[in-house]
């Protein structure tokens, strides 16, 4: 049997864990029936802490499947319902590092949607502002640098985001003719191919929020890699 991986610790206390996800695991038990992230970081606490009980971990954002990055869990009820708060106040920050097929026109920039979700096959899509269920989705973008190698042009970037929706990221891009490298979800380039990808070109690499009980500044950092990040060295 295969060790688990120990899942990358940041931070942690008695309010809050920070840890980075692993590309291609899920965040939360699905019907795939694959260990999740929850749940590992559970059992990992569990055993490296060393108490009788079942630590307590409320979750209180996601990252898709295929896309590594930091993450925060809280550790208690009153924690997760101030990060909760934050996060709906537009006052948890969320940054990411992306790779995009095809070079993007403008240096900097902002994307502006309405995006509804579509529960029974697991997608979301741009729709017509006012449709019904649609709900605004705005990020931010700066081009760090442009690649090209046999397979076609990459956009590396960085992307803040102002909301955080279904698929944000992924939906935004891709609508306009960048989609995320080996995004067979999204991405036109990549639906037909036969190889599968467990990661794509996203990476949560950055998050700051006030901690729930101090009320101090936290922020928490972390570098991408992974195939599509790889692309970065090989196109120099």
């Amino acid at each position: 049997m295969r060790r688990k991986k120990r899942i990358p610790i940041l931070y942690q206390d008695d309010q809050i864990v920070v840890c980075e996800k692993p590309k291609g695991i899920p965040v939360s038990s699905d019907k795939t029936g694959d260990l999740d992230l929850f749940h590992q970081l559970k059992n990992q606490l569990f055993l490296e802490e060393g108490k009788a009980e079942e630590p307590q971990l409320y979750l209180v954002h996601r990252l898709d499947r295929p896309v590594g990055g930091v993450m925060v869990f809280a550790r208690t009820k009153h924690s997760a319902a101030v990060l909760g708060e934050q996060i709906q106040n537009h006052e948890f920050e969320k940054d990411y590092q992306a790779v995009l097929t095809g070079w993007l026109p403008q240096e900097e920039g902002t994307f502006r949607d309405y995006l509804q979700k579509d529960t029974k096959n697991n997608i979301s899509c741009v729709v017509a502002e006012g449709t019904e269920g649609a709900k605004e989705a705005v990020l931010d973008y700066e081009v760090i640098d442009m690649m090209e190698d046999d397979q076609g042009k990459y956009t590396y970037c960085l992307i803040h985001l102002r909301t955080g929706r279904h698929h944000q990221i992924r939906v935004q891009t891709s609508s306009r003719g960048f989609g995320i490298w080996g995004d067979t979800k999204y991405n036109p380039l990549y639906q037909k191919t036969k190889k599968k990808y467990r990661e794509i070109g996203l990476f949560a690499s950055r998050i700051a929020f006030r901690h729930p009980t101090t009320n101090e500044k936290l922020s928490f950092k972390q570098e991408p890699s992974g195939e599509a990040f790889d692309l970065l060295e090989m196109t120099q």
